[in-house]
C-alpha cells in the first residue's frame, strides 16, 4: 500500500515542478494547438490558438519514473508500460506533424493503424507467450469466460487498443476533460489490481498515472495554460487498454471507460445517420460539443462528465470484484 501511495504522490509532485519549466519551453518555442477551422469546433475554442500542446510528455514522464523507482518490474507491468509509451509515441509523431506544419492533419489513419498493430502483436505476444494470459473472453456480468484461440484474441485485443486510444482522443476536446476522466478510469485499474493482490507492479503503474493525470490538471483545468496532445490521449488509451488486456476486463473496460465509449458512439450514431438520411441527431461531435452548442458552460460539461466516469468506474469495479473467487 504505502508504493501506491508514493507512486501516486510522487507522480504529481514531479508533474507540479516540472510543469512550469516544460510549459515555457514550449511557449519559448512555439509548439503551439492548431485548432481547426471555424466551424468544425465551437466558436469559443478559436481562443485557444496557440496554446502550447505535447503536454503527454510530462504525463509519461511524471508516471514513468515513480514507477521504474517503487516497482520490481514484472513482465506483466512492464508491458503495460511499453504499450502506454508506444502509443504515445504514435501520438507525439502526430503532433510533431501537426505543429511543423501548422494543420490540424497530422499522421494519417493508415499509418496509425499499421502502428497499433505491431503494438498489438507485442502485446498479446508477451502476454500471452511470457505472463499466461489466457486467450480468453472474461464476461464478468455473468461469470463466464469464452474461449477465443490466438487469432480472435487478437483480433480483439486490437479493438480494445484502438478504440481505446481513440476514444480518448476524442474525450480531448475541453479543458481537463480527458486527463480528469483518465485519473477515474486508471484509479478504477489501481483498485482492482490492488485487491486482487499478486499484481502489485499494475497498481504502482496505475497509481503512478493517476498521479500524473491529477498533477497535470494544475495545468489543464480551465482555462488550461497547456494541452496534453495526441502524445498524451494515446499514451492514456494504450495504458487503458494494456491494463484491460492484463486483467482480463477488456469486456468492462466498456463500463469503465464508458465516457470513451459515449464520445466515440456519438461520432460513429452522427456519420451513419447523417450519411443514411442527411440529417444531423446531435448538434456537433464528439458529444460534449453538444453540450456546448446547446449552452452548457465548459465547466459544467467537464465536471458533469467526471461525474459519469466516476459511476461507471464503480458500475466496472462493483463487477469486476463480484466475479472474483471466494
Amino acid at each position: 500500500m504505502p508504493r501506491v501511495l508514493i507512486a501516486a504522490i510522487g507522480a504529481a509532485m514531479l508533474l507540479l515542478f516540472l510543469g512550469p519549466r516544460f510549459i515555457a519551453w514550449l511557449r519559448q518555442n512555439e509548439v503551439g494547438q492548431f485548432v481547426r477551422p471555424q466551424g468544425e469546433i465551437p466558436e469559443g475554442h478559436m481562443e485557444k490558438q496557440g496554446t502550447p500542446t505535447m503536454g503527454g510528455i510530462l504525463i509519461l514522464l511524471a508516471a514513468t519514473l515513480p514507477f521504474l523507482i517503487l516497482a520490481t518490474r514484472s513482465t506483466a507491468a512492464m508491458i503495460v508500460l511499453f504499450t502506454t509509451l508506444a502509443c504515445g509515441a504514435i501520438g507525439f509523431v502526430d503532433d510533431f506533424m501537426k505543429v511543423f506544419k501548422k494543420r490540424s492533419l497530422g499522421l494519417s489513419g493508415r499509418w496509425k493503424m499499421a502502428a497499433l498493430v505491431l503494438i498489438t502483436a507485442a502485446l498479446v505476444l508477451v502476454a500471452v507467450q511470457v505472463v499466461g494470459v489466457p486467450t480468453t473472453l472474461k464476461l464478468h456480468v455473468i461469470n463466464e469466460e469464452i474461449e477465443l484461440g490466438w487469432p480472435l484474441f487478437s483480433i480483439m485485443v486490437f479493438l480494445v487498443l484502438a478504440g481505446a486510444t481513440n476514444g480518448v482522443n476524442l474525450t480531448d476536446g475541453l479543458d481537463g476533460l480527458a486527463a480528469g476522466t483518465t485519473a477515474i478510469a486508471m484509479m478504477t485499474y489501481t483498485a482492482m489490481t490492488f485487491v486482487t493482490g499478486g499484481q502489485r507492479d499494475l497498481a504502482i503503474f496505475g497509481a503512478a498515472l493517476v498521479g500524473a493525470c491529477v498533477g497535470f490538471l494544475w495545468f489543464n483545468s480551465y482555462p488550461a495554460s497547456v494541452f496534453m496532445g495526441d502524445t498524451g490521449s494515446y499514451a492514456l488509451g494504450g495504458a487503458l487498454a494494456a491494463m484491460a488486456v492484463m486483467t482480463k476486463t477488456e469486456v468492462l473496460l466498456i463500463f469503465i471507460g464508458g465516457v470513451f465509449v459515449i464520445e466515440a458512439l456519438s461520432v460513429m450514431i452522427q456519420v451513419v445517420v447523417f450519411k443514411r438520411t442527411r440529417r444531423r441527431v446531435f448538434l456537433m461531435t464528439p458529444i460534449h460539443h453538444h453540450f456546448e452548442m446547446a449552452g452548457w458552460s465548459e465547466t459544467k460539461i467537464i465536471v458533469r462528465f467526471w461525474l459519469i466516469a466516476a459511476i461507471f468506474g464503480a458500475i466496472g469495479f462493483t463487477l469486476y470484484f463480484r466475479a472474483l473467487p471466494a
